[in-house]
């Protein structure tokens, strides 16, 4: 038996015992593991400091702090929102860049939140207590409660210090075999610092996303204010101007999105059967429709900038994930891993009881979820009302419903641990383009007849009379939702304002809510709750045979993982770490995406062609990664991580040691470009003095 137990745990978890592989909590990293590999000691006090000098971007980045005045270093792509939002018709900051040579001209970002981790607290004990001999339902309910009231307690003990109270969110790891509570100081007031122009923030554009060699100056500056003035962050990470060398140990902090790399084989067909498919196709065409739309003229190609660039990058990420799911060697491995543990499960008597159906149960929830998947999506989700001044009704709709509810009986989103993010987002005073409106929201209403079929309930009701051009258009020309000062009045109204308005936006967010809330019901009950109960059982299986020695699925926390600044091999040939200014030059065509801004060519004789530029690693990230620093043995930033290589988008399954790469920007050129091309010396000398 022990020698049988030994083997399925090598079968399980060999890959991470020998590589780079992990995204790991800060509270359970595995110093020893660093020790052993790099001869390299890994104690608190680095971890703590480096925890409280990163960033979470709600945006889904990651960023941090580079001085003590609040200066934080994230990617241009992170702030693209931003630069959107405080662009107009005569102001394009995202095609011509950003820069503020004074505190004074420095510009808040209208809807960004940025989140420090300050400390941790285990709830696992409370959240299986209140769950304890419930049915499936019963328990998704109880553990959605237990989990609302823990987070508002938090914060009301925080408050008991006379500080500002912490925001405090529940996180589940190991798919419920732990519980935390993490506590974050916000900043809501982020200005807009230095950001370069996008051709070359993103040169090469969607061609060479997620490849390398690589040549885009991927980076922009925030600043965090606090009661009018720039914040103290007397943690912050010191620049390592000559960045790292070829082989030396690296580590990337930052907020990984979400992975699935427990999840179980009828998970994972699901999303290469159902979900996948679904979504490219949609996606791909929406492409093509704002590409097009994009060459009616000037305006619509400045508006079309951020979303498209966004689109494209998910558009990528899916055909990868979907390929790896295609790919038999992953899906062999994950089913010889899963049977293997299964195995495991049934040599113990224990076990057994423990874990009963789990793996049986997930397929048969996966089979529901298939069922109702179309009105899922297409209601609750809201992809058939792809707008955001839908998005704005649905809040402000389902807000008033909610707010009258206790805590604990509300819908998660709408929980008071949520609310600040809500309400910033839904009262921020943001541009709304009509005809962008109008493209999005009709092409998303085609799709909502396509696949519930004109026969469903709210598609008659809809489009009974109705094309999906001829609706979009009265709802956006009929709607007052793009004012903020009209959002504010029915968010302050509550129910009694929602249920007077003839807002048509507002009106249709009612109309369908009573079927978006009965499909979501089902998926709670039926898939959501069976999953998570199944998935806690196998957490337990898993827990009882390897404890904390392995890391757990990315859930957009705070994260580091550890490896090495190298190439790779691949079709015969040796892929070096580094890419220099000098091959930026010869790449430039004049022509998108490999134009240059002029500036670059201006000032080319004065730049040292040597300078290196991109590097890659062999740290472990996937997206929500964007933004993290790189960083040395000594808690110095060496580098800005904004990319990963084209075999990196299979790490949402599993890590290959000898192709993935996370690709970074580094700091030689970053300091360059402030210096030399957009003389931007004080900022580079509050960099550079911040050792």
């Amino acid at each position: 038996m022990l020698v049988r137990t030994a083997l399925v745990a090598a079968l399980v978890f060999s890959t991470s015992a020998i590589a780079d592989e992990g995204m790991w909590t800060f509270h359970d990293f595995p110093s020893e593991a660093v020790q052993q590999k790099y001869g390299v000691t890994v104690d608190r006090a680095w971890l703590d400091r480096v925890q409280r000098s990163v960033t979470r971007h709600e945006s889904g980045c990651t960023g941090s702090f580079v001085s003590p005045n609040g200066l934080v270093l994230t990617n241009h792509h992170c702030v693209m929102r931003c630069l959107a939002e405080i662009s107009d018709e005569s102001s394009d900051y995202i095609g011509r860049g950003f820069i503020a040579r004074s505190r004074a001209e420095e510009r808040r970002c209208p809807t960004e939140i940025l989140s420090v981790l300050l400390d941790v607290e285990e709830i696992t004990p409370q959240v299986l207590a209140a769950t304890q001999g419930l049915r499936d339902s019963e328990a998704n309910e109880a553990r959605k409660q237990t989990l609302s009231r823990l987070e508002a307690d938090c914060v009301e003990r925080s408050k008991e210090k006379g500080a500002e109270p912490l925001a405090c969110e529940s996180v589940s790891l190991y798919q419920g075999g732990q519980y935390f509570l993490y506590k974050y100081k916000r900043y809501d007031d982020v200005r807009m610092v230095f950001a370069p122009q996008h051709a070359i923030a993103a040169f090469g554009g969607d061609p060479d996303n997620f490849h390398f060699p690589r040549w885009s100056l991927d980076f922009s500056l925030l600043r965090v204010y606090e009661n009018g003035a720039p914040a103290r962050t007397p943690n912050y990470l010191p620049w390592r101007a000559e960045g790292p060398q070829a082989g030396e140990l690296v580590f990337v902090a930052g907020h990984p999105g979400r992975t699935n790399r427990l999840f179980t084989v009828e998970q994972l067909k699901f999303q290469r059967d159902t979900q996948f498919p679904e979504y490219l196709v949609r996606n791909s065409e929406l492409r093509g429709r704002l590409i097009q739309w994009g060459k009616t003229g000037e305006e619509p190609a400045r508006i079309i900038q951020r979303p498209l660039q966004s689109l494209e990058n998910m558009l990528k990420v899916y055909r990868g994930l979907n390929k790896a799911l295609l790919d038999d060697r992953l899906m062999i491995a994950k089913s010889e891993r899963e049977q293997a543990l299964r195995e495991h499960v049934l040599a113990s008597t224990e076990l057994t009881q423990t874990v009963g159906s789990a793996w049986d149960d997930i397929a048969n929830a996966q089979e529901r979820y298939r069922q109702i998947y179309g009105e899922y999506l297409y209601l609750e989700s809201a992809a058939g009302f792809n707008s955001t001044l839908f998005r704005y009704a649905r809040q402000l709709v389902r807000a008033a419903a909610e707010l009258g509810k206790p805590n604990e009986l509300r819908l998660r989103e709408y929980a008071d641990s949520n609310l600040p993010k809500l309400s910033a987002a839904v009262l921020a005073e943001t541009p709304v383009y009509p005809e962008y409106e109008k493209l999005t929201l009709s092409l998303s209403l085609e799709k909502l007849r396509e696949h519930l079929g004109p026969d469903h309930p709210v598609v008659r009701r809809l489009l009974s009379t109705e094309s999906p051009d001829a609706l979009a258009n009265r709802l956006v020309d009929g709607t007052q939702l793009a004012d903020a000062r009209v959002r504010k009045s029915l968010w302050d109204g509550g129910a009694a304002t929602i249920e007077a308005s003839t807002d048509p936006m507002i009106v249709l967010a009612r109309s369908i809510d009573p079927e978006a809330r009965a499909v979501r019901k089902i998926y709670e009950d039926e898939v959501q709750a069976r999953v998570a109960a199944a998935q806690e059982r196998i957490a337990k299986a898993r827990f009882a045979a390897y404890g904390t020695s392995t890391y757990p699925d990315a859930t957009f926390t705070l994260r580091l993982s550890y490896g090495s600044v190298q190439g790779w091999h691949e079709n015969g040939r040796h892929i070096e770490p580094f890419t220099t200014l000098e091959r930026l030059y010869e790449r430039a065509t004049g022509n998108p995406p490999f134009a240059l801004p002029q500036v670059w060519l201006n000032t080319r004789h004065e730049l040292d062609p040597n300078t290196r530029f991109n590097l890659v690693s062999t740290n472990d990230v996937v997206g929500g990664n964007s933004g993290s620093p790189l960083i040395d043995r000594q808690g110095r930033l060496v580098g800005l991580v904004f990319d990963g290589n084209i075999h990196s988008l299979s790490g949402n399954y599993w890590y290959d040691a000898e192709l993935n790469r996370t690709v970074s920007v580094h700091p030689a050129i970053m300091l360059l470009a402030l210096e030399k091309v957009y003389g931007m010396g004080d900022l580079a000398r509050e960099i550079k003095g911040s050792r």
